[in-house]
């Protein structure tokens, strides 16, 4: 298949394009820098310059290709997160540039990925929560909601629209996964909320490989996650383990009331039972125990 791929050279795009290639598809990336085009080259992409918010453009550049993938965030960093017009261009690429890409995908005939987020869901408990589950964004997660509405226009026109809801990536590429690490080799679990509290992870490669299953999925909304979330307290002792420590000390319950935080600080026990019995996907991170394992092994060799 001839696929464009908005994204590609984000954390899940990086992660996603081997991928693609390697199953043999035409990949053309959307990039912006001449030094993202050589590495997009050197994974076997052909990059292209393309304004995701121009619907004539993007037009354009999708004539002929079978698939249209959206994965472009732009999450601010840590130290930003707390200020609302930190989320702005994330809210755009989330509202407008899905769209436009949704639009190109319905005037060429393509199918339509978007990423999307699975933490926007409300608390659930120690209950599972599936993707029939009504979202409730908070600030930082309301265009979560028109990411998806654009992905449903394509499947309302006629087309297949498809709605990953992917989990908390972590992945040595990521600079909140670097993070997270640092503070547990100082003793500290970065990830808000009280210790009973589930949260559901996604390893990065497990979710580049659903970009891969999604280009055989039916229509619809899917989950992105790991088997087994685990709770606040039972995630840290994994972590603990792995770096040395006797245990992490979780952050103060009043961090996870503020705004910026709060969705983060929910319990989210999701399920990704709707992907496991629509495709071959599993994930190989069933949990972070596994996940972290490689993950620590990995940032190990980055940093020799």
């Amino acid at each position: 298949m001839r696929i464009l791929l908005a994204g590609g050279t984000g954390v899940l795009g990086r992660a996603t394009v081997p991928r693609l290639v390697a199953a043999g598809h035409e990949l053309v990336a959307v990039s912006r820098r001449s030094e993202a085009d050589a590495a997009l080259r050197a994974a076997g992409a052909e990059p292209v310059r393309l304004d995701i918010f121009d619907g004539g453009a993007a037009t354009q550049t999708a004539e002929g290709a079978d698939v249209v993938i959206n994965v472009a965030t732009h999450i601010p960093p840590t130290a930003a997160a707390a200020r609302p017009k930190a989320w702005a261009e994330n809210h755009r690429l989330r509202r407008e540039a899905s769209r436009v890409l949704a639009e190109a995908a319905v005037a060429t005939g393509a199918r339509f990925i978007q990423e999307s987020f699975a933490p926007t869901y409300p608390d659930g408990g120690a209950d599972w929560i599936t993707e029939d589950t009504p979202l409730a964004p908070v600030a930082q997660t309301t265009s979560v909601a028109d990411a998806e509405a654009s992905a449903d226009l394509v499947t309302s026109n006629g087309g297949t629209g498809i709605a990953l809801r992917f989990g908390l990536f972590y992945g040595a590429g990521s600079p909140q996964t670097r993070e997270i690490v640092n503070g547990a080799r100082k003793g500290l679990f970065l990830l808000p909320g009280p210790r009973h509290h589930y949260a559901s992870m996604v390893y990065v490669e497990d979710a580049a490989a659903a970009v891969v299953a999604a280009l055989d999925l039916p229509a619809g909304a899917y989950n992105v996650v790991e088997d087994e979330p685990l709770t606040r307290s039972d995630h840290a002792a994994v972590l603990a383990q792995l770096v040395g420590r006797d245990r992490l000390r979780l952050m103060p319950a009043v961090v996870g009331r503020l705004p910026v935080l709060r969705a983060l600080a929910r319990s989210h026990r999701a399920s990704n039972k709707r992907l496991r019995e629509s495709s071959r996907w599993r994930p190989t991170a069933p949990s972070v125990r596994e996940g972290w394992a490689m993950v620590l092994a990995e940032v190990d060799r980055e940093q020799r």
